[in-house]
């Protein structure tokens, strides 16, 4: 009896959230019922030093986020959401130095300026800028470490981006 009474509330609670003007998931994603597509066009690398593999990284990435985790149709143009965006800086400094005036650890830190347009909640659009980074050892060389650093910041960049466009916690 319980077990009907719950099944019940559920679907109670699903037909009500279909009803609404906004959608809603049971991941947090929050998109307009008319919003159907998606353009994320190629992020442009404009740092003073140019990781070289950095912009199709994370444009692939993006894209990824967006087919896997919507049901929004990717397309180049005329979308419901584009996103259009610019890798802005990509360095390292030295964090955490020693008594002896030495750096223990860099930091690696990648910044994005990211323009969001969304058609159908326009008040949600944004223009931001997303920075990243990761610690290494200063005893290591960055290009030992570029790929597995900048694959974690990719990652987190791709959260952010993610997380403030559609995701609504």
């Amino acid at each position: 009896m319980i077990k009907k009474i719950l099944q019940l509330g559920i679907i109670v609670v699903i037909l009500t959230l279909q009803n609404c003007s906004i959608k809603y998931s049971f991941t947090g994603i929050n998109l307009h019922p008319n919003d159907k597509t998606v353009c994320i066009k190629y992020i442009q690398n404009r740092a003073p030093l140019i990781n070289p593999t950095l912009s199709q990284r994370l444009t692939d990435g993006l894209k990824d986020r967006f087919v896997s985790q919507t049901n929004l149709e990717m397309t180049d143009y005329n979308a419901d959401l584009t996103f259009e965006g610019e890798i802005t800086g990509y360095k390292t400094v030295p964090t955490a130095i020693t008594t002896d005036q030495q750096a223990a650890y860099n930091r690696l830190t990648v910044t994005v300026k990211m323009k969001y347009t969304s058609v159908n909640l326009p008040k949600s659009s944004f223009e931001s800028s997303f920075s990243r980074y990761a610690d290494f050892e200063s005893s290591k060389l960055l290009t030992d470490v570029e790929d597995e650093l900048t694959n974690q910041i990719v990652e987190e960049l791709i959260d952010d981006i993610f997380n403030k466009s559609v995701v609504n916690w």
